[in-house]
């Protein structure tokens, strides 16, 4: 299987690199294209993209096109209330890292409508029993040394099991790692 494409267009360049960067985390295997302007996509294969993540500016000037595919279309928001579309994903970008994460995974979560493309090529099961709650500790936000006192181990081995967490995952982010946990079933988005 071929790793899913998606396009964010979006003319705000912080916007863009942000949300690829947080993509990247979350779906590693996924190719991440940003373009400045609708037109950019154009000159690119449009019709080629898992997902669309549009500013919502983009969206309405050319709102035939993203209708056409509607399932894979995210619109940028910041943070005004419910869309004048209904049936429209949205996506609020004015926000924290960890509530941008969770609503990005919520999103997933409900998926769209003929989405075969998995997130992550490896799974919770690569990891051992005592790194599945080292990883469930550090997306719960612990440090190595509350992770060495909960769990009666040295802060050496904390670290030995986070470096082999990150190996094994190829996350090496806090914020990738919490988004993976959730993902898989290590903790819950709800209980963190």
């Amino acid at each position: 299987m071929s790793s899913p494409e998606i396009a964010i267009i979006d003319p705000n360049t912080l916007s863009c690199l942000g949300l690829q960067n947080l993509l990247e985390e979350i779906i590693p295997t996924a190719v991440i294209r940003p373009f400045g302007s609708f037109s950019q996509l154009m000159d690119d294969t449009p019709d080629m993209y898992a997902h669309y993540f549009v500013s919502a500016q983009i969206y309405f000037e050319h709102t035939a096109f993203f209708l056409e595919r509607k399932p894979k279309t995210i619109v940028l928001t910041n943070g005004e209330p419910a869309t004048p579309l209904p049936g429209i994903h949205t996506l609020n970008i004015f926000q924290d890292e960890k509530r941008l994460a969770k609503d990005i995974l919520q999103l997933h979560r409900h998926g769209h409508p003929g989405n075969r493309h998995g997130t992550h090529a490896p799974s919770a099961n690569d990891l051992s029993p005592r790194e599945t709650e080292v990883l469930a500790l550090v997306a719960k936000g612990c440090i190595n040394k509350e992770i060495a006192d909960r769990l009666h181990i040295s802060l050496t081995t904390v670290i030995s099991h986070r470096k082999n967490i990150t190996e094994k995952l190829g996350i090496k982010s806090v914020s990738g790692l919490t988004i993976y946990a959730v993902m898989n079933g290590v903790v819950e988005a709800d209980g963190m």
